[in-house]
């Protein structure tokens, strides 16, 4: 059997069916060529997505380290009760930081200068106590909104001027302390002559020189303390005449040694009495080390002896190693009415006023968002009520 040649029409589709699995081989090349980049690409993605949502779920987990918050302990601003802290300054912090949900501890420093100086180095967050704010200050640290007006004044001691020594130094640059030498010397001299005297004409004198010297001193201290003759009838009319001049020289021992010591007080009183700035040069001044009042008194040219704390101060004062202190007006007035012993008064007009605010690291973000708590409070009033807890209706 012969077989006939295949016609043309049979081989036709077979020739086709293979064209378009080569069409589609390259498709498929062609969507992988374009497709890998794409899929790197989305894995990419994805990978950082996932690295993100991990680091998220971390810091969600992981506790923020608190914040260190630098204080100086300055009545009623900062109050230290054993390990607690309280205060206007504090209470008012504790509410700016409450709504931003800030986690912090306490740090106290001695001295304004050392808790600015460890916000300036970035040891603390803030600085939080009656922080004056000054030129010299702002170029070193950042200052949030003001939340208290302020200024200085002056603390003295209630007995300025009336002490025995002061007296005692006032009498002899009078003249008077040798005017009175002079008399305990005639005194001595008259307690002689006149024990001897009477051991000569008066029969009922003691005999013995230390009784008749004792009882002579008691006559000439009787004459003049109190003009009292005790002998006066021991030597009839003349004893009557001799004890009559002795208490004339009395009256006249006791009109001079009374008015010299009431004309030195008197004097100590008006020169030695502090009112005003005015008073203040050449006089001893206590002040709070690094704080304003001790820098405007060294512009001053004042002769300043700088203290940790105001109760260092006081003592000083009281024990007249100052004759005044200057200080924050809220925090001497609050110390003369908290202590009544010593006493101690604050005195004078406010002079160079200023304000109080927190204290932050240049370029901290912290207090532009504390500012915004403060402006807060104060627009809601509750930064007055804050002061009047604190000081009363008095401004």
């Amino acid at each position: 059997m012969v077989s006939s040649p295949s016609s043309p029409d049979s081989t036709k589709p077979k020739v086709e069916k293979s064209s378009r699995s080569g069409e589609e081989a390259r498709v498929r090349d062609e969507m992988m060529k374009w497709n890998f980049p794409m899929i790197t690409l989305l894995c990419a993605i994805l990978a950082m997505a996932s690295g993100s949502v991990s680091a998220q779920a971390q810091n969600e987990t992981t506790p923020l380290q608190p914040l260190a918050v630098g204080v100086h302990v300055s009545p009623p601003f900062v109050v230290k009760d054993g390990a607690r802290y309280s205060g206007m300054a504090i209470e008012l912090w504790e509410a700016t930081a409450r709504p931003l949900g800030l986690a912090y501890s306490y740090r106290e420093y001695p001295t304004f200068e050392a808790l600015i100086a460890a916000t300036e180095r970035g040891e603390v967050a803030a600085a939080v106590s009656n922080l004056t704010i000054t030129r010299d200050r702002v170029e070193r640290i950042t200052f949030s909104q003001p939340w208290y007006d302020a200024g200085l004044r002056i603390m003295i001691a209630d007995d300025q001027g009336s002490g025995f020594w002061q007296v005692l130094g006032g009498l002899e640059k009078a003249g008077h302390l040798r005017a009175m030498a002079w008399l305990v010397f005639l005194i001595f001299v008259a307690t002689i002559v006149l024990a001897a005297f009477y051991r000569r004409f008066d029969k009922s004198f003691p005999r013995s020189w230390h009784e008749g010297l004792a009882e002579g001193f008691y006559e000439v201290m009787s004459v003049a303390t109190s003009g009292r003759v005790t002998r006066a009838n021991a030597l009839g009319w003349i004893g009557r005449i001799s004890g009559g001049v002795w208490m004339v020289c009395g009256v006249a021992v006791i009109a001079y040694v009374t008015s010299s010591v009431t004309s030195v007080m008197t004097a100590l009183t008006l020169t030695h009495q502090i009112n005003s700035l005015a008073d203040l040069p050449g006089r001893s001044v206590g002040v709070l080390g690094g704080s304003v009042a001790e820098n405007y008194s060294n512009e001053l040219r004042l002769s300043t002896t700088p203290y940790d704390d105001i109760g260092g101060a006081v003592q000083g004062l009281t024990s007249g190693q100052t004759e005044a202190i200057v200080g924050d007006a809220p925090v001497l007035e609050h110390y003369a009415h908290s202590n009544p012993t010593p006493p101690v008064s604050v005195v004078g007009p406010i002079f160079h006023p200023d304000k109080y605010g927190f204290g932050f690291r240049h370029g901290d973000a912290l207090s532009h968002s504390i500012t915004l708590q403060i402006l807060a409070l104060q627009e809601a009033g509750e930064l007055e009520a804050l002061r009047r807890k604190f000081f009363g209706n008095e401004r």
